[in-house]
């Protein structure tokens, strides 16, 4: 993967996890996660 792949998955990874970080705790509930799963799905890491 050469820089220009990593920076553009790296500002996705970021902006996801900002999006997701902007969900009320509720809405968050709805949708099966937790503040603490935010890093995880937005990199596409599976915890459950």
């Amino acid at each position: 993967m050469n820089i220009l792949s990593r920076a553009r998955s790296w500002m996705k990874t970021r902006q996801t996890a900002q999006e997701l970080a902007n969900l009320s705790n509720e809405t968050l509930a709805d949708i099966g996660l937790t503040r603490f799963d935010i890093d995880n799905v937005a990199r596409g890491i599976r915890t459950r």
